[in-house]
């Protein structure tokens, strides 16, 4: 084969094998990632100021952790700062990463994110309810009862008595708040410290932030007004969830994490 044939030849083969790579290369990078994550913190907002119009309503208790040190600082401002704040962060990410890039916004690959996000919903509920069965099988059936296989909210614990707007809304700021809070905030910050303090490699670190987060995460379902009643075998399903949401915000990014952990909620909240 000439020369020329053949260097043609190889520029078809790594053009069709790099289609793949950049949708997961982009779609997990800030540019993409952020911008994804926007609807859900426009519907969440929305639906938390419209059903809080009469008084004083229900809101994600990772948003209200989030937002409390600028209400301690900002008084009646706090939430306005925060927003204010987190938006610039957000804009600054963007624009940086789109510099480097050099690349343009394409609205396909948001459309593959949010399919993929559907299917790693579907998959979480699955995959963790296995596993926590299996788990607590193993265990001689400790603390598995007949509803065992029933998915646990992870959004919020006592939802019965909600509207429908209502479990929307804290489903949506699930996704969001959460992910933000134990995710990019407390796994970020403790794969940082396991690397710096404890001198751990990037999987290393990666592992122990994502187990210690995940407890954490499946322990804040049980503090407060809202919180569910402690069980192991809800206790051990939220933990599970922790770590797939942990490993798909490791590997995938924020917006994916946070559109999948919505996407969950919405689906076991409504249906």
């Amino acid at each position: 084969m000439p020369i020329s044939s053949r260097a043609a030849a190889l520029r078809s083969v790594n053009a069709h094998a790099g289609r793949p790579n950049s949708y997961w290369a982009a779609s997990r990078a800030p540019r993409y990632s952020f911008v994804f994550a926007l609807p859900l913190l426009v519907l969440y907002e929305a639906l938390a100021a419209v059903l809080s119009s009469g008084g004083a309503g229900v809101r994600n208790g990772a948003d209200v952790l989030l937002k409390r040190p600028f209400e301690l600082l900002a008084g009646p401002y706090g939430a306005i700062a925060f927003g204010l704040t987190a938006i610039t962060l957000c804009v600054i990410l963007i624009v940086r990463d789109m510099r480097r890039s050099g690349r343009q916004l394409r609205a396909g690959v948001f459309a593959w994110m949010l399919a993929e996000s559907a299917v790693l919903a579907v998959t979480c509920g699955v995959v963790v309810g296995v596993a926590t069965t299996q788990l607590l099988g193993a265990l001689g059936g400790l603390a598995l009862t007949e509803d065992a296989s029933r998915p646990a909210v992870l959004a919020l614990g006592q939802v019965e008595g909600m509207g429908l707007a209502t479990r929307l809304m804290v489903s949506l700021g699930a996704g969001l708040y959460e992910e933000l809070l134990f995710r990019v905030v407390l796994v970020s910050a403790l794969a940082f410290l396991a690397r710096r303090v404890f001198g751990l490699g990037v999987v290393g670190a990666g592992v122990v932030a994502a187990v210690v987060g995940a407890l954490v995460f499946s322990g804040f379902h049980y503090v407060g007004q809202y919180g569910d009643p402690l069980t192991l075998q809800s206790f051990t399903f939220r933990a599970l969830a922790g770590l797939f949401f942990s490993a798909l915000y490791l590997l995938r990014g924020f917006g994916i994490a946070a559109w999948t952990h919505a996407l969950y909620d919405v689906m076991i909240l409504l249906l």
